[in-house]
């Protein structure tokens, strides 16, 4: 999987590398069990500081999207709680709609775009 961080971007890299990890855990580029390159590995290859990957690691653990074990590393670990997922979900989704909402984007146009992001994974 390769990893793009666009440092003109004004979101953090940290939840810049975090996303691009979940997105690769979406589309199958990476799986159940498979082992990331370590902090400073990700680091030096990102060309970023191992604090920030240090970061969005331990982000990633939180979110129950990965274990970090002292012998292996940050191993891709799926915590299947579908109601925290859902709550969580809830809450992004509430401040996304509310901006579509204040950018006049439509109900239907909204659920739109959420079918063909949707169809993605």
């Amino acid at each position: 999987m390769v990893i793009e961080i666009d440092f003109n971007s004004s979101e953090a890299i940290y939840m810049q590398l975090r996303n691009q990890i979940i997105l690769g855990i979406a589309t199958s580029q990476l799986q159940e069990g498979e082992t990331l390159p370590s902090v400073r590995q990700m680091a030096e290859h990102i060309g970023i500081n191992m604090h920030t990957v240090n970061k969005a690691y331990t982000v990633l653990k939180q979110e129950g999207f990965l274990k970090l074990d002292r012998r292996k590393g940050a191993v891709i670990a799926l915590d299947i709680d579908k109601l925290r997922a859902l709550e969580v979900l809830r809450q992004d989704l509430r401040v996304m709609l509310a901006w579509g909402s204040c950018k006049k984007i439509s109900r239907e146009e909204v659920h739109q775009l959420i079918d063909e992001i949707y169809e993605e994974y």
